[in-house]
C-alpha cells in the first residue's frame, strides 16, 4: 500500500482553508481518470481536489500523479479499499469548509463549486447534492434520470449525485461508514436528519456504463434488490458481492482485516 505522506505523490495546497474540498475515490480508473481531472480543472471557485486511490492495479496512480504534479491544489493519497474508507481518508487531509464527494465517472457543471459557496452563505443549509443526469440519449438514461429525480423528492439520493456537506455537519454525524456498499445512503439519511439540505440545480452527469455493461433490466433489478435487502439488514459486505462481483474478494478481505484491527 502506498503511503499518503509520500512526498513525491502528495502535493500540498496553499496555506489556509479553502471553501470546498472535492474528494474523488478511485480504483482502477485508468480509462477515464485523465478526462475526469480535465473536467475538474474547469471548475470555477475556491476549491482543492483530493484523489484517493484504493489500491489500483492498473495505471490509475501513475496517470493521476503525472497529471497533477504541477497543480498545488491537487493531491493524491492512498487508503484501504472501499469507498467509505477512501472518502474518510480524503476528509482527514482536506482543508475545505465543505466537502464534495464526487465519483470519478461523474462530471460537474463548471459553476458547481460556486453554487456550494453560495449555499454556504445560508447557515441553515447543512449540505445536499446536485441534480443527477445519466449520460447518453438512450431511453434508459432518461428513465433512470427521472427515477432519481422522483427519489430525491423523498430525501433519498446516492453518491453519483455528488453529495456535499459542511465540514462541521459531516464531523457531527460521524462521516462515512466503512462498509463496502450503501455508505452514501447512510450518510444521506443522517445528513437529512441534521438540518435543511438542497438539491442544487446544476446537473452532475454520471456514466451509464453499469447498465451498458450489464443490461438495463439486470441493473434495475439489482438496484431494487440491494435497497430492500439492505433495509432488511443484510450486510453491505454481502451486498457488495452482488453489486461488485469482480471486486467482492478484495472488498470482503478488506472488511475482515478492518474488523481484526478494531
Amino acid at each position: 500500500m502506498r503511503e499518503p505522506s509520500d512526498p513525491e505523490m502528495e502535493r500540498a495546497g496553499v496555506d489556509g482553508q479553502v471553501k470546498v474540498s472535492v474528494i474523488v475515490p478511485v480504483l482502477n480508473e485508468a480509462g477515464i481518470i485523465r478526462d475526469a481531472l480535465s473536467a475538474l480543472s474547469r471548475l470555477r471557485g475556491d476549491y482543492e481536489v483530493i484523489i484517493v486511490d484504493g489500491g489500483s492495479s492498473d495505471e490509475t496512480w501513475q496517470l493521476v500523479s503525472e497529471t497533477i504534479s504541477l497543480v498545488p491544489a491537487y493531491r493524491l493519497i492512498s487508503s484501504p479499499v472501499g469507498r467509505g474508507n477512501q472518502l474518510n481518508a480524503g476528509v482527514a487531509v482536506a482543508r475545505g469548509q465543505a466537502f464534495l464527494f464526487l465519483h470519478a465517472d461523474s462530471l460537474l457543471s463548471e459553476s458547481a463549486i460556486q453554487s456550494i459557496e453560495h449555499a454556504l452563505e445560508q447557515p441553515e443549509i447543512v449540505g445536499g447534492n446536485f441534480r443527477l443526469e445519466f449520460e447518453g440519449s438512450e431511453f434508459s438514461s432518461a428513465i433512470f434520470t427521472r427515477l432519481n429525480s422522483i427519489r430525491r423528492w423523498f430525501g433519498i439520493y446516492y453518491g453519483d449525485s455528488a453529495i456535499w456537506a459542511r465540514r462541521e455537519i459531516f464531523e457531527r454525524i460521524g462521516g462515512f461508514t466503512a462498509g463496502s456498499l450503501m455508505e452514501d445512503y447512510e450518510l444521506c439519511r443522517r445528513l437529512e436528519r441534521s438540518g435543511r439540505t438542497v438539491c442544487l440545480t446544476e446537473p452532475v452527469v454520471t456514466s451509464a456504463r453499469r447498465w451498458r455493461d450489464h443490461g438495463v433490466i439486470k441493473t434495475l433489478i439489482i438496484w431494487i434488490l440491494i435497497q430492500w435487502l439492505y433495509l432488511f439488514g443484510v450486510s453491505p459486505v454481502c451486498l457488495a458481492r452482488l453489486y461488485y462481483p469482480r471486486r467482492s474478494r478484495v472488498l470482503s478481505l478488506d472488511s475482515r482485516v478492518s474488523s481484526l484491527k478494531s
